[in-house]
Order: C-alpha cells, then sequence, then structure tokens
C-alpha cells in the first residue's frame, strides 16, 4: 500500500542515522531527572533489574512499528485508515493526537516545576510558560529537519550533564546494590512500569516514519537510539542507588539534580544550577517533538495547514499548565500520562495483529 498523501519531499527528509537522535532524545529530558523514585518504591534497589526489563519491552515494541509501518507503508493515520476505515479510523487518529499534546502538557508542567522548585521560586507560571511556548513554536514552524537539529544539539548536551552524575560515586556505597535479586518478578514489573514515562516517546516513530529517506537502514539506529537510553537510565539509577540509602531514595524525588549538588567545582557554587538551565537544551526537542507530532496528525486528519493547528494546541497547552497549581496536581497528571501511554503500548501489538489480519484478508479477495 503506498499512500501518497504521505510522500514527504526529496528535501524535508532525513537521514537514517537521525533517527537514532529522535529515539533517544525524546527519551530523555524531565522523566530522568527523578524517575529513581518512582522505580524505587516497588522494587528497592533490585528496580535496575527493572529498567533492563523495559528495554527489552522497547525493543520488541520498536519492532512491532517498524512492522505495521512497512506493512501501510505510511504514518500512523494511513494506518488506523488502513484498519478501521476513514471515520472511526479518523477518531482513532484524533485519540492519538491528544495523546500527544498530553505528553507534551505534562512535560512543560513538570520542568517548569523543576524549574521554580530549584531556581526560581518566586517567577510565576504564566512567564514561564509562554517563554517556553513561544520558542516551541518558533522550532515547529521551522519544520521537521528544524526539530531533528534541535535534537541532536539536546544529545550532545545532555551527554557531559549526565557524565557529570559519575562525581558521586566517590563517596557512595557500592554494597547498597547487594543483593542482586530479593524481589519477586512481579514486584520488578511494577517497578518497571513506574518507569515507563521516561521512554513513551518511541510512539512518536509512527508520526515521523515517512521523513525517514532510508527507513530500512532506520531500524539498526532506532534500536541503538533505545539501548543508548536504556544503558543512560540504567547507570543513571546505579548512581543513585550507591550514593544514597533506600530510605533516602523513597523522600528525594529529584535524585538527579541532588546528585548534581554534591559536583563540587572551584568556579562554580551551584553546579545544579548549571545543570538545569542547560537541560532546557535537553528538554526542548521533547517538547516540540510532541507538538509536532500532535498538529501533523491533526493536520492530515482535517486535511488543513498545519499552523492553524499549531496555533490552536499552543493556546491549549498555554491554557492547561494554569491548571496544574502544586506538587500533587502535577504528580497525578504525570501518573495519568503514564497510565494512558501504557495503554498506548499495550496497543501497539494489538494493532500490528488488526494490520495483519486485514492484510491477509484483502490479499486473499484480490486474489
Amino acid at each position: 500500500m503506498n499512500n501518497s498523501s504521505t510522500q514527504i519531499p526529496e528535501n524535508l527528509l532525513i537521514s537514517s542515522t537521525m533517527v537514532f537522535f529522535l529515539i533517544h532524545s525524546m527519551q530523555v529530558g524531565v522523566g530522568i531527572l527523578g524517575f529513581e523514585k518512582y522505580i524505587a518504591s516497588e522494587a528497592g534497589y533490585n528496580a535496575w533489574i527493572s529498567i533492563i526489563i523495559t528495554g527489552a519491552g522497547l525493543h520488541l515494541i520498536l519492532w512491532i512499528i517498524y512492522r505495521i509501518l512497512e506493512a501501510v507503508d505510511g504514518d500512523i493515520v494511513s494506518v488506523h485508515t488502513f484498519v478501521y476505515g476513514k471515520y472511526i479510523g479518523g477518531g482513532m487518529n484524533f485519540l492519538f493526537s491528544l495523546y500527544y499534546l498530553l505528553l507534551c502538557v505534562t512535560i512543560l508542567r513538570t520542568f517548569i516545576e523543576v524549574i521554580q522548585t530549584w531556581i526560581f521560586p518566586q517567577l510565576p507560571v504564566w512567564l514561564f510558560g509562554l517563554i517556553f511556548i513561544l520558542l516551541i513554536y518558533y522550532y515547529v514552524e521551522g519544520g521537521f529537519r528544524v526539530i531533528t537539529g534541535a535534537c541532536v544539539a539536546g544529545v550532545i548536551l545532555g551527554l557531559p550533564l549526565l557524565l557529570f552524575k559519575l562525581y558521586p560515586i566517590q563517596y557512595g556505597n557500592v554494597s547498597n546494590v547487594y543483593p542482586i535479586v530479593d524481589h519477586s518478578i512481579l514486584e520488578l514489573l511494577a517497578s518497571a512500569k513506574g518507569s515507563i514515562f521516561g521512554f513513551l516517546g518511541i510512539g512518536l516513530l509512527f508520526v515521523y516514519y515517512p521523513f525517514i529517506k532510508n527507513k530500512n537502514d532506520s531500524k539498526k539506529w532506532a534500536h541503538f537510539g533505545v539501548f543508548y537510553t536504556i544503558i543512560t537510565y540504567l547507570v543513571t539509577a546505579i548512581v543513585a542507588f550507591i550514593y544514597y540509602s533506600e530510605e533516602q531514595i523513597h523522600q528525594i524525588i529529584w535524585a538527579t539534580i541532588s546528585l548534581w549538588k554534591i559536583i563540587n567545582v572551584s568556579f562554580i557554587e551551584r553546579f545544579e544550577y548549571i545543570g538545569i538551565s542547560l537541560w532546557v537544551f535537553v528538554v526542548i526537542p521533547n517538547l516540540c517533538l510532541c507538538l509536532w507530532a500532535a498538529s501533523r496528525v491533526t493536520k492530515r486528519i482535517f486535511h488543513i495547514k498545519q499552523r492553524y493547528v499549531l496555533w490552536i494546541y499552543s493556546i491549549i497547552l498555554y491554557v492547561a499548565i494554569f491548571f496544574l497549581e502544586d506538587r500533587r496536581a502535577i504528580d497525578r497528571l504525570n501518573n495519568f500520562t503514564s497510565e494512558v501511554g501504557l495503554y498506548f503500548l499495550m496497543y501497539i501489538p494489538v494493532l500490528y495483529l488488526l494490520v495483519v489480519i486485514i492484510k491477509k484478508v484483502r490479499n486473499r479477495h484480490e486474489a
């Protein structure tokens, strides 16, 4: 099936290697700043094993996504239209668009809270929101290649900050991670569920797949991106477990930022300020990809200019952050988004089965 509506001009395509940055940058954002608390609540110091379990599941999901997209030769809009038809498929696509917008709201409001908690507690939400949304709009308006460039910059700038997190190991206790397995498989799976928010960005491949120049070659880069993400989360978690006691892990909301505080540099008194400031360049690609995906899917459904959808979604995004006034509300939003994202990931294998069945039925009728 060759859907002409998803044929992208050559000058707008990206090379297959860029998929590594797109996959990784969407999975390493605000979530990695404080995920340790959530995974440790179910499996204690064994929670690092749950990250490996999550990684194995993500590689399987990624393989399924590619199988779906190859079968239909299009994006998620093409897939749902192929499976459900124009109207039901349109409804499913709109739900996906809202899901991507929900991700954007969650990431933006959570990062604003990080800035307010650690750097500027007195500055209002409306000011942060306005600055971020104007910046995101500028990137998205520039097109997908501009967003891809932002992802590359985010990965490059984020790596040194993550490496700085290794600094506290010298003050930690390696024996904290022993014994290696003293929790049940159900507890490890529950811990894996607690880490799911950070990995939800894998689903955006459904939207930008048509923009990849060499789609077959991009598979290895996508899997490499997932692998690199898992290693990043694994090292981050183990460092936190080595440094903090289990009781401290359960209490500390932003473990990564707290570890940045330990770094002692003669010419920088508060390294966490530098870390959070530079982390803006890591979070911006998250927001850009989500807003771009939400607006593009809606554009494809209703056949209107993406710019108009972008205006509407930017306003919705700005208004939405005002309804989240405190940490408790933001926690509820993160939990809700994680639940929705988990159902989204569970839906992908079902969608694959539907695609396979429908293709077989249609091929049989055509024969």
